[in-house]
């Protein structure tokens, strides 16, 4: 993809994913895209390994990857905040 796909699909998907996961993250819209870009990257390596195509190009299914990557990291980041906040 290029650099501006990433970007669009980065920043849509942190966006949505922001939304859907329940808690606070800190940072603003540069923090969702770079979770929507690393989602997108987790997203693709998850779908890979279970046979479906990676985050494409500007694309329903590459946000729909990339979204779910973003969801997983997201609670990730809940998990390791959350325990590390408590010791």
């Amino acid at each position: 993809m290029s650099v501006l796909a990433w970007i669009i699909v980065g920043l849509i998907a942190g966006l949505i994913a922001r939304a859907l996961v329940p808690g606070e993250e800190p940072g603003g819209l540069l923090t969702d895209l770079v979770v929507g870009i690393l989602g997108a990257i987790i997203g693709g390596w998850v779908f890979s390994a279970f046979g479906a195509a990676p985050a494409t190009g500007l694309n329903l299914w590459s946000i729909l990857v990339a979204i779910v990557g973003a969801v997983v990291l997201l609670f990730i980041y809940h998990a390791v905040a959350g325990r590390s906040a408590r010791m």
